[in-house]
């Protein structure tokens, strides 16, 4: 049976310390903890093992005279061409410096680690026909932190994600540009700075480097992450919430998500139990009225639906992670070279389009919650735009209006990328994911949704101390971080250093911590 996240313990990425590849067992946690908190990484023998296999194959392909695409033809439309012997290694250099194209902004160094990472485990496998020695230097240059200049914009998410591959290949060779120690250079020299040497490329080893997904994949692997946080963090930001606003506890109730059995309803509504246990305030509230708006009652069906959606994201991206999306696939049992389309990125385009939207609705609901907290029509009696000084202070007007703006933004992001398709290579790649665009749109997503869950969590805690009362247990420890950093808006002030310290506190993870170490199963 496969485990689904919901199932897993919550591993802490910061506390993987090292990570051995063999092409199978990477986990999202893996991928962060190399990729953001520098684990140190290895290669296993029984991979290089399996490389060295793959590679005779490819020297067998080299002596005879079968044609084999990208060995001894060229590419895309290019394969009807044969390459001559004396040619075969050049073909592989030229690929990487032609495919070199990508443009926009450079890429975060925390996805270029990943995507050493993950092009190097899928390479692991033994059905790429590269030497290990090249596989051992992607390897090397991530431990060593020579993080390549890779622009974020030029890839179609199918035949790989070719032209940001080629930057990410391009210093392997003492070419291109690379960030070492803080400093941007030319890979020669950020190379030889760290103590490597670049290496000459041979047959099909350029194209086992760039025929892949992992650049698309490591921008959504670590948006996935970073969402999933968000989404354990929105459970917190609805329970301080409902104190505030002397929310019911009623569609909380376990029988009520018992007899609609979805996994993630069912989860988000025992965190919003677990984190309101014992609460004062709520226990004298609960007969204030029938039922509350959906943006409190129907908390554990969004969130819920959120989690589930994630739970199938990550079975997707921990398969990705683990697989071969190269092409041609070298069979070395049967000594078979077959072309297909492992390289495509649909999968991924459609789950990442996915995390987009699921995203985007954390934020969706988060924002309404905090309308109620700021709309005196609609906050049980909280004061105006939480001020007691309306009119000359503006309290927490803005704040909304910020969130509103960001999740406004969301909504056109959110739009799939992976319904559109062009054409290229002379039409030989005639369908491609988009899956790229997918990512990086899910990642601008993730950024808008925590700046937004920290505009509710800021209001709620005003809201607490406005509304007077004992919050829960948890709700309290919670609500006292807050006012570590954020302190009572009793008038107006520079309201940006608030957003700025709430929108780090939502970020460093550490409220998630407090209520984790209160409350073991809250997930």
């Amino acid at each position: 049976m496969v485990q689904t996240g919901m199932e897993r313990k919550i591993v802490n990425p910061a506390e993987i310390h090292e990570i051995r590849l063999s092409g199978q067992g990477l986990t999202v946690e893996m991928v962060v903890a190399a990729a953001r908190f520098g684990a140190h990484v290895t290669i296993e023998e029984k991979a290089v093992a399996a490389m060295q296999e793959s590679r005779q194959l490819v020297e067998e392909i080299v002596e005879g005279d079968t044609p084999v695409y990208g060995i001894n033809t060229g590419f895309g439309e290019f394969s009807k061409v044969r390459i001559g012997h004396d040619s075969i290694d050049q073909l592989q250099k030229n690929l990487i410096m032609s495919h070199s194209t990508a443009t926009g902004q450079p890429l975060k160094e925390e996805v270029v680690r990943a995507m050493l990472l993950l092009r190097a485990n899928a390479l692991c496998n033994g059905f790429s026909g590269i030497r290990p020695q090249v596989v051992q230097l992607l390897v090397d240059m991530l431990n060593a932190r020579v993080h390549p200049v890779v622009p974020e914009k030029g890839s179609l998410g199918a035949s790989g994600d070719l032209a940001p591959l080629a930057h990410m290949v391009l210093p392997m060779l003492g070419m291109g540009e690379a960030v070492y120690q803080g400093e941007r250079m030319s890979g020669a020299a950020a190379m030889e700075k760290a103590g490597l040497t670049p290496v000459s490329l041979k047959a099909k080893e350029g194209l086992a480097l760039i025929n892949g997904t992992q650049v698309l994949t490591s921008i959504g692997t670590l948006a996935f992450y970073d969402t999933l946080q968000a989404a354990r963090m929105a459970d917190i930001a609805v329970s301080l919430s409902m104190e505030a606003l002397t929310a019911l506890l009623n569609a909380f109730d376990p029988r009520v998500h018992a007899v609609r059995p979805h996994q993630g309803q069912s989860l988000v509504a025992a965190n919003v139990r677990t984190i309101t246990k014992d609460s004062p305030i709520l226990a004298k509230s609960q007969n204030l009225r029938v039922q509350d708006a959906y943006a409190i009652r129907c908390t554990g069906q969004v969130h819920g639906a959120v989690r589930d959606t994630l739970d199938f994201i990550r079975r997707t991206i921990e398969t990705e992670l683990n697989s071969v999306t190269d092409n041609p696939i070298l069979f070395t049992e049967e000594g078979d070279v077959i072309s297909g389309g492992n390289f495509h990125g649909e999968p991924m385009a459609f789950a990442f389009d996915f995390l987009g939207i699921v995203c985007s609705e954390l934020a969706n609901i988060s924002e309404r919650r905090l309308e109620r907290l700021v709309n005196p029509a609609l906050s049980n009696g909280l004061p105006a735009f939480l001020t007691n000084e309306g009119g000359v202070n503006s309290g927490f007007m803005i704040v909304q209006y910020s969130a509103a703006s960001m999740v406004s933004e969301n909504k056109v992001l959110a739009h799939p990328a992976s319904v559109d398709s062009i054409p290229s290579s002379a039409n030989q790649e005639d369908h491609v994911s988009m899956g790229t665009t997918a990512a990086r749109k899910a990642a601008q997503i993730v950024e808008n949704t925590l700046s937004v869950i920290a505009m509710e969590l800021m209001g709620a805690a005003q809201g607490i101390d406005l509304r007077g009362g004992e919050p829960s247990p948890v709700s309290k420890k919670v609500y006292g971080r807050i006012r570590e950093k954020v302190d009572f808006w009793d008038r107006d002030r520079e309201m940006w250093r608030d957003v700025a310290a709430m929108n780090e506190l939502v970020r460093d993870g550490s409220l998630v911590e407090i209520v984790s170490e209160l409350c073991p199963e809250f997930q």
